[in-house]
């Protein structure tokens, strides 16, 4: 996956994916065109959701469904028009991509591919997915559940993945870097209420109103420090990610233009001052001239 850094800001905006980027949840899309929808419904009580997308793919390869077959239903999910834009417009803004998703990188990949949008992203986090050597689509936690706990004590954060503790990860990450960097969250889900805590006053959280995560936060505001920006769908994303970036690039050129005229302001004074303690008188001095009697 390429990603072209020039022309960078100081902005990076973190994408959910399902019911964010996508319309819909790209596990269901897959097991419903599929046509294995009563069996999920069946297994759902009896494990993590994220182990039962696995077991769902060993389901559809017994049944002789192919890597081809699941591509395919993949490329056909639907998507808002003014998605698409929203991504590339940001991207020519200079802002950084990533997207952070419950999913799993081989459904995320082969969208993002499919809708030629994949080079725009510098990262994707989202828990692995691999096909095996038997053509298996495997779906694993991104983080190993079964093991230990992420540590995370918010009832949002589902077992296999805390987005707040990979939010912090990207935060440490690009203080190393430097710079005066910016976040923009937008996600849907109550797994993203999480990272939404995490964010500082100098970001934005940008979430799906009347969906999960801007429920979650509706109920007290107070607790999000980051400016609060809503949207519904396609073509409100595309208006206030676009709106935000553009505020945030006008509220910093006007930043650098006071501080260049500071800058000026104080070289006029320190020159003013030098000419205030020159001793040698700026005019020629008279000439005495002598008087004959």
């Amino acid at each position: 996956m390429a990603y072209n850094s020039n022309n960078k800001n100081n902005i990076v905006v973190v994408f959910d994916f399902d019911k964010t980027i996508i319309d819909v949840d790209s596990d269901n899309w897959v097991v419903d065109g599929l046509g294995f929808t009563d069996l999920f419904n069946q297994l759902l009580p009896t494990m993590p959701w994220n182990t039962l997308m696995d077991r769902m793919m060993k389901e559809l390869h017994d049944q002789g469904k192919t890597i081809e077959e699941i591509k395919e239903v993949l490329k056909t999910i639907p998507i808002h028009p003014r998605v698409v834009p929203a991504i590339k417009s940001a991207h020519a803004l200079g802002c950084e991509l990533r997207i952070l998703s419950d999913a799993n990188m081989f459904f995320i990949e082969t969208i993002v591919e499919h809708l030629g949008i994949g080079e725009y992203f510098s990262e994707i986090n989202s828990n692995p997915g691999f096909v095996d050597e038997h053509d298996t689509l495997r779906i694993s936690p991104y983080h190993d559940f079964t093991n230990s706990s992420h540590g995370c004590s918010h009832r949002t954060c589902p077992p296999n993945m805390c987005k707040g503790l990979i939010i912090e990860m990207i935060q440490e990450s690009l203080a190393k870097e430097g710079g005066n960097k910016k976040m923009i969250y937008l996600g849907d889900g109550a797994g993203d209420y999480c990272p939404s805590l995490k964010l500082k006053a100098e970001d934005y959280v940008m979430p799906r109103k009347n969906f999960p995560v801007w429920d979650l936060i509706s109920q007290n505001p107070m607790l999000v420090t980051a400016a609060i920006r809503e949207w519904t769908d396609g073509e409100s994303l595309e208006r206030i990610l676009i709106g935000t970036i553009e505020e945030i690039l006008q509220e910093e050129e006007n930043e650098k233009k006071l501080l260049a005229s500071a800058e000026n302001n104080c070289k006029m004074q320190n020159i003013s001052v030098g000419i205030n303690v020159h001793h040698e008188p700026i005019m020629p001095r008279a000439l005495r001239v002598s008087q004959s009697g």
